[in-house]
């Protein structure tokens, strides 16, 4: 799906956002600067949270708690093995009450669950500097209603 700048991107989040539920594992791909963490910073805007969000790229974890359900965003860029994040403890956060957002989970391929969504964000320097494709692949029965969802909003995934 073509994205043709941030507002666009946002756009994309904010639909996404009304469709999150508690247990729901949402995968951000992409290269550095591809927009995972001003996607996530779109979603918790439209899910009520008014401050401000910063990307874990060297913390792991920001959590942020929200009215219908914790948002725990990740980021596996900087894990030193695939399995630093379960020495870490995060994985009592995954498939609970909460919503987790996991930018660079191929960093932690060989021990995280399927997600229910992944979203790979691509620069599309052909349509200018703020372009992006948006990919999105669904891995589960409520990833494909996300999809469904999302593509009779007229967003075509």
């Amino acid at each position: 799906m073509p994205l043709a700048d941030l507002r666009a991107t946002e756009r994309l989040a904010s639909r996404l956002a009304g469709l999150l539920a508690p247990g729901f594992i949402l995968f951000l791909s992409g290269d550095l600067g591809a927009g995972k963490t001003t996607f996530t910073r779109a979603l918790l805007r439209t899910l009520g949270f008014p401050g401000r969000v910063k990307s874990p790229t060297f913390t792991l974890l920001e959590s942020y708690e929200l009215s219908r359900f914790p948002l725990y965003h990740f980021d596996f860029y900087r894990l030193a093995s695939d399995r630093a994040w379960l020495d870490a403890g995060f994985d009592d956060l995954l498939g609970g009450q909460g919503v987790a957002v996991i930018e660079w989970p191929e960093r932690a391929a060989g021990s995280l669950p399927r997600a229910d969504l992944r979203l790979r964000l691509e620069f599309d320097p052909a349509r200018g500097d703020d372009a992006r494709v948006a990919v999105l692949d669904a891995w589960s029965p409520r990833g494909l209603a996300c999809l469904s969802a999302l593509r009779e909003a007229g967003d075509a995934c």
